[in-house]
C-alpha cells in the first residue's frame, strides 16, 4: 500500500472562504488568487471549489493554461506581467488580462502585432518597493499605454505592504487616489489583509479584491486573528499515520541529536510525516498536532522520513492512528496551520507552499 501520509483539498472550505472575503466586500469583484499553484494546493484542486470567483489571478503562463483547460472562459490575470515579447501572443490566445509594472513591458507591447487589443493592469508602486511605477511617474506611464492600439482598455492596480499590521493602508491608499485622480478605468487594491481588515475603511475596497491566503484558510494577521475568529475554515489537511509506537522511561532521549529527555514515563508515536514531505525540519519539541483529533505535540527533532509525538493525551492511539498535521482531523477537530507556522517560526503560506511532490493529494 502507498505511505499514509495524505494531504486533503476541501473545496467546501473553499467555497465558505471566498463567501467570507464577499461577505467582506460585497461591492467589489474576486481575483481568486492562484498563484504557486494555488498555495501549493494544485490548480486543479481548487477549480472546482472556487469556480464562483469572477477572476483567476496567478503568475506564469503554464497555470494560466490549466486554467483555460479546466473550462474557465471569463478573465485571467497574470499578476506580474509578461517576461519576454512572445508572452504576449499566448496572452492574444488565451486571452489573458496582464499587469503592466515597467517601461520594458509597454515597450514590448508597443511592438506587439495583434488584432485583439489588450486589457492591461497598470500597477502603481505607493511603498511597497517590489514592482510598479512610483505615483510621480504613473500617470506618464498611462498615457504611454493609453496611446497604444494594442491596449483596449487600463485598470489600475496597487498592492499593500502593512494591511495586516498597526501601519495599516492610509498612506498608501492616499498616494494612489491622488495620482490616479480623474483617471480612468477599473481599480484594485485589496489583499486578503486589505479585505478583511480594512474593507469597512472609506474608499480602500475598490472595483476588484484581490484575496490569496484567505481563501486557504490561513489568517492575514496571526497570531492577532486566528481563522476562527475570522470565520475562514482549513482548506488543507495533511494527515497520516503511527506506524510505531514506544515505550520511554525517565532518562530516554528522541531522535537526532537527543534534543528531547523524557522526564516521566511516557508513550510515544512515530509518524510517517518528515521534512522530505515539507514537514519543517525546525518546528521543536511542543509543536502542536492531533492524534486521533487529540491535541498534544511533537518530541525532539524532524527527521527526513518520521517525527515523534506524545501519546500521553491520546489513551486510545495505537499502530495506525490518524496524526493530523495540519488541518482538519475526520473527526472534526481543527488544527490551524498559522499555529504549526508559527511554531517553526515562519507563516502559513510557506507551509501550504511546501508540501513535497511524494505527498499525495485528495480532493475532499
Amino acid at each position: 500500500m502507498p505511505r499514509p501520509i495524505q494531504a486533503f483539498v476541501h473545496a467546501d472550505a473553499l467555497r465558505h472562504n471566498l463567501a467570507r472575503v464577499r461577505a467582506a466586500a460585497p461591492d467589489a469583484r474576486v481575483w481568486a488568487v492562484v498563484k504557486a499553484n494555488a498555495y501549493g494546493h494544485g490548480i486543479e484542486n481548487v477549480f472546482e471549489g472556487l469556480r464562483a470567483a469572477d477572476g483567476f489571478a496567478l503568475l506564469d503562463l503554464d497555470e494560466a493554461q490549466r486554467i483555460r483547460s479546466l473550462g474557465w472562459r471569463g478573465p485571467v490575470l497574470l499578476l506580474e506581467g509578461v517576461f519576454e515579447m512572445r508572452d504576449l501572443e499566448l496572452c492574444s490566445r488565451l486571452d489573458l488580462w496582464h499587469t503592466v509594472h515597467c517601461d520594458e513591458q509597454i515597450d514590448m507591447l508597443s511592438r506587439h502585432k495583434t488584432q485583439v487589443p489588450h486589457r492591461v493592469f497598470l500597477k502603481m508602486n505607493s511603498g511597497m518597493n517590489r514592482l510598479g511605477f512610483t505615483p510621480l511617474r504613473f500617470r506618464s506611464a498611462w498615457t504611454r499605454l493609453n496611446q497604444l492600439p494594442q491596449v483596449e482598455e487600463i485598470s489600475l492596480v496597487t498592492h499593500f505592504s502593512d494591511a495586516d499590521g498597526a501601519k495599516g493602508v492610509a498612506e498608501q491608499m492616499a498616494l494612489f487616489n491622488q495620482a490616479t485622480e480623474d483617471l480612468p478605468g477599473e481599480r484594485s487594491t485589496c489583499n486578503s489583509a486589505g479585505v478583511l481588515r480594512h474593507a469597512a475603511d472609506v474608499g480602500v475596497v475598490a472595483d476588484w479584491v484581490r484575496p490569496g491566503i484567505a481563501l486557504y484558510g490561513s489568517a492575514p494577521d496571526f497570531p492577532e486573528r486566528t481563522i476562527a475568529q475570522w470565520d475562514l475554515q482549513p482548506t488543507m489537511s495533511l494527515r497520516s499515520r503511527v506506524i510505531a509506537t514506544q515505550d520511554l522511561q525517565v532518562g530516554d532521549t528522541v531522535g537526532y541529536g537527543s534534543t528531547f529527555k523524557a522526564e516521566a514515563p511516557l508513550r510515544l508515536g512515530v509518524v510517517a510525516c518528515g521534512y522530505a514531505d515539507g514537514y519543517p525540519r525546525h518546528c521543536p519539541t511542543g509543536t502542536p498536532v492531533l492524534v486521533d483529533g487529540v491535541r498534544t505535540r511533537t518530541l525532539g527533532r524532524v527527521s527526513m522520513d518520521m517525527i515523534a509525538v506524545d501519546l500521553t493525551p491520546c489513551d486510545q492511539a495505537s499502530f495506525g492512528s490518524e496524526v493530523t498535521l495540519w488541518g482538519k482531523a475526520t473527526n472534526g477537530t481543527v488544527l490551524p496551520i498559522d499555529e504549526v507556522a508559527q511554531a517553526a517560526g515562519t507563516v502559513g503560506y510557506e507551509l501550504m507552499c511546501a508540501v513535497s511532490g511524494r505527498v499525495g493529494f485528495t480532493q475532499d
